[in-house]
């Protein structure tokens, strides 16, 4: 908590969308994933419409650069991602990736 009382926000994530790039700023469970995040700060077309089951593959990213690697949820992402022949190391379900110290500095690029 800052001295304002409010929790601090003390993650900083980077996510390119459409040709634009937005800086987020965010703290530890202030979602509960990065889809959501997303979802809530920018505004996507058609994104996360299993809204957070890993079930749909609207949500992917690529992970462009990192400190840490993300903390996942692990769900039903890698089905998914054979499914949908995206099965590459750097792309991701943003619904399983988990809002946490380990994603400050998180570079993504939202795919269609």
């Amino acid at each position: 908590m800052n001295n304002t009382g409010m929790p601090k926000k003390d993650i900083t994530v980077s996510v390119s969308y459409d040709g634009e790039c937005h800086e987020i700023q965010t703290y530890t469970n202030e979602y509960r994933s990065l889809m959501m995040l997303i979802y809530d700060r920018i505004y996507t077309e058609s994104f996360g419409e299993c809204l957070g089951m890993g079930k749909c593959g609207t949500c992917l990213v690529e992970v462009i650069s990192c400190r840490r690697a993300p903390t996942g949820y692990d769900r039903n992402e890698n089905m998914t991602l054979l499914r949908n022949i995206k099965a590459k190391e750097n792309i991701r379900l943003s619904c399983q990736l988990v809002i946490d110290e380990k994603m400050d500095g998180l570079v993504v690029k939202v795919l269609p």
